[in-house]
């Protein structure tokens, strides 16, 4: 990856706070952490905008992870990270992620793959055609 993303107007959006755990030796939040924030905005996207008897028999699971660095974050600042769709692919579907500074600068922007899981089979499953119209950009 090397270009920017852009969020689409309709991307979901959680505000982040890095707290003193989260700064590593180089005094600026740490890679890791950029990882888990990305998680969490994915999972907060799922929970918010699918109600818990659509995701009840479903599961999600990280099949690669691409992240750049551009900006550091630092103690104090607040981030606000963007995430939405991208393409399609059978029980596959592209998760962007964009984590940005008080000052709009992108600090981080990751491309996962996440793969849809049915629970009950223990198996990965095609993407159903309302997470597809439920997820994917309007704008």
């Amino acid at each position: 990856m090397s270009r920017l993303f852009v969020p689409p107007t309709d991307a979901f959006s959680l505000t982040f706070q890095p707290q003193a755990s989260d700064i590593d030796a180089n005094g600026h939040v740490n890679n890791v952490v950029y990882l888990g924030w990305a998680q969490d905005l994915a999972i907060a996207h799922w929970e918010a905008w699918a109600s818990e008897e659509q995701r009840a028999p479903w599961s999600w699971v990280a099949r690669r992870h691409e992240i750049d660095y551009r900006r550091e974050l630092l103690l104090g600042e607040t981030a606000v990270g963007y995430t939405w769709v991208g393409e399609l692919k059978g029980p596959r579907f592209e998760r962007y992620v964009r984590i940005d500074g008080p000052d709009g600068e992108m600090c981080a922007q990751s491309r996962t793959d996440w793969v849809l899981i049915d629970i009950a089979a223990k198996r990965p499953a095609r993407v159903l055609p309302w997470m597809v119209e439920r997820f994917t950009p309007k704008g």
